[in-house]
Order: structure tokens, then sequence, then C-alpha cells
């Protein structure tokens, strides 16, 4: 599949079950359209929802937030708005097609996984910002430029810090809240 919109982190090992999961979950927020898929990188699951990969992950959120026991092997939700080769013209491509969701008084920052390449983060890094003119926050930027590299593909979006939705971090406040 080249065209997803949501990747999914999971336990190396668990793929099958993470997807099992998944189409679950994936029911329960009304999507029943979903389609999933292993990437062949240990760990990953890329979806191609028929939601908004942003709708996606709040739903998501919100159903963590109130049943946190039902996600078992999903630890990580990221979404993706263009999906490219992994080559850096058409990185910076995509980049410069999200760019203006990152208003001039915002900060950003490039954050770069990269899985199954022989690109450098730091050559990845450079083209992404170089077609962005806004101030650099590596710390608590306002925008976060995502590229997610998965071998032959690339993943990319301009998020807030908050669009990324961590199962184990929910958890965690679950868990913290119930002992007070």
């Amino acid at each position: 599949m080249k065209e997803f919109n949501l990747l999914i982190s999971t336990q190396r090992g668990r793929e099958n079950d993470c997807i099992s999961e998944l189409w679950y979950l994936f029911r329960e927020i009304g999507d029943e359209k979903a389609i999933y898929e292993k990437t062949g990188i240990p760990g990953l699951i890329i979806v191609k929802s028929s939601l908004n990969p942003f709708e996606a992950v709040r739903r998501l959120r919100e159903m963590a937030e109130e049943r946190p026991w039902e996600f078992r092997y999903v630890l990580k939700v990221t979404p993706i708005e263009i999906v490219v080769s992994t080559d850096i013209k058409e990185i910076k491509e995509a980049v410069t097609k999200l760019k203006d969701k990152i208003s001039p008084q915002e900060t950003f920052r490039v954050t770069v996984n990269k899985r199954a390449t022989t690109l450098s983060s730091m050559e990845i890094i450079e083209a992404a910002a170089s077609v962005i003119n806004r101030k650099v926050n590596l710390k608590n930027p306002d925008k976060i430029i995502q590229i997610e590299v998965l071998g032959q593909v690339t993943g990319i979006s301009i998020i807030e810090p908050q669009d990324i939705l961590s199962i184990t971090k929910i958890k965690d406040e679950f868990l913290r809240k119930m002992r007070e």
C-alpha cells in the first residue's frame, strides 16, 4: 500500500495482533472501511482510514481516555498527510505543499524517524527546513514537520505536538488519576 494516512506503532512481533485490534477500534470510531497493512518493518503498521487522519486520532484519543484497557497492542498513532517516494526532492515538494499550515508567527521543528534508508537524517531535515521561512524552536515548537521514512516510501505531516496519540502516556495518566 503506497497510500496511507496513519502510522501505528506496536510491539515487535505483535503486528497481527495489532491489526486485529485496529479492526475493532476503527469500527468503534465509525470507520468500517479502514485498510491495515504491515510495513515489513518490525512494530509498524500503516492504515488507510476513510476518516481525516487528525479526526481519527482525535476519536481514538477520546476512546483511549475513557477506556484505555481496550488498547493492548496499539502504542502510538501518527497522522500522515502526504506520502511520497523516499527521495529528497519529493520530500521537499511535499513540505512545500504543507508549509502554509505554519503561520508566520509560529515556530517549528523537523522530526525525522527513518527506517530502511541510506538517506541521512540531517539531509532530510535540511531539505524540509529549507522551504520554511519561520523561526525554529527545537524544545517547544508550535508545529512539527513530522517525516516518517519507511524504506521506499515516506509519510509527511505538519502537526501540533498533541496530534500524535501515545497510548502509553494516556495509560500512565489514567493510572496516576486512579491512585489519587
